[in-house]
């Protein structure tokens, strides 16, 4: 019986973060748009689910993850791979065909792979996946984006400093969000893997691998933590799962989630949307999870079940 996950998805996740920075630009910065407003890339999520999989699910593979080799050095594509699945495959150079289709379907045995897809370009193979998952930018919904910066010192001093005050302990600067909650959009499509999978026998997504999502979505960004990230936490999960072999398509929840001054998730527009009498009967159905002790959500959709974050 085949375990290939077949439903597409709609969704939302919500990263709160208080004092914190939870994806930094290359000036150690909050990302801002240029109107102010903080925003997070996609990837900042889709690193905090790989982490969690490495961490919490040893069993997986997970192929697009930073490891170092025996001289801390990151390993490169053609390393990781061997490293994963040892030697490439030995085939004559006119049956590139036969090589491409022995590494795709090393590839689809990661995880992150059949959830994200990802680009593998080497001497044995070129090929480009297309992700079953989708996840957007974050943007801050909540009504301020106020960043701060701070001084910290360092207990080391600066032995290449010429100056006067070489002698002295170097001083740092590190900045905060004071307070911020992103939300991501993403949707699951599985047909994206398909074509891809079928060529060698895969099952492409499974229900296997919900779950494992499911899970880094709601824990993920809590899980990682780290000096610059403490403060920054999942908050809220929205899972809306359409009817098997449904067409529907629904806009970006980002934009019709509001977040007030006194931290209430305002989810009106999007139950008005999942309300309308086409869209209803296109959903298997819906799931929110968010801690009802520190989070207070309003306007919930009609018929979601509730559940613990974690």
């Amino acid at each position: 019986m085949s375990n290939s996950f077949k439903n597409r998805v709609f969704g939302c996740v919500i990263i709160k973060s208080i004092n914190s920075n939870y994806n930094a630009d290359f000036s150690h910065q909050p990302r801002t748009l240029p109107d102010g407003t903080v925003y997070a890339t996609d990837k900042a999520l889709k690193y905090s689910i790989r982490n969690y999989i490495v961490k919490n699910f040893p069993d997986e593979r997970v192929f697009y993850f930073k490891s170092l080799t025996d001289t801390m050095q990151p390993r490169d594509l053609d390393q990781t791979y061997i490293k994963l699945f040892g030697e490439f495959p030995k085939v004559d150079k006119k049956d590139g065909a036969k090589a491409r289709k022995a590494i795709l379907e090393k590839l689809l045995e990661c995880i992150d792979v059949r959830l994200f897809g990802g680009t593998f370009a080497s001497e044995g193979a070129n090929l480009s996946l297309h992700g079953t998952v989708q996840i957007a930018h974050g943007v801050n919904r909540f009504s301020e984006n106020i960043i701060y910066s701070e001084q910290i010192s360092s207990p080391f001093r600066n032995s290449n400093d010429r100056s006067a005050d070489s002698m002295q302990t170097t001083l740092g600067t590190q900045f905060k969000l004071k307070e911020g909650h992103y939300v991501h959009h993403f949707s699951i499509n599985p047909r994206n893997l398909e074509d891809m999978a079928g060529q060698v026998g895969s099952e492409g997504l499974t229900s296997g691998d919900i779950v494992k999502l499911k899970e880094s979505l709601r824990a993920g960004v809590t899980f990682y933590d780290s000096a610059a990230k403490s403060g920054t936490e999942n908050e809220l999960l929205l899972w809306v799962q359409l009817k098997e072999g449904s067409k529907l398509v629904l806009p970006s929840f980002m934009e019709s989630i509001f977040i007030n001054e006194n931290r209430e998730i305002d989810l009106g527009k999007v139950s008005a949307i999942l309300s309308r009498q086409s869209v209803a009967a296109e959903i298997a159905g819906i799931e929110l999870y968010y801690d009802d002790a520190v989070t207070k959500v309003s306007n919930a959709p009609v018929g979601a079940k509730k559940f613990e974050l974690n």
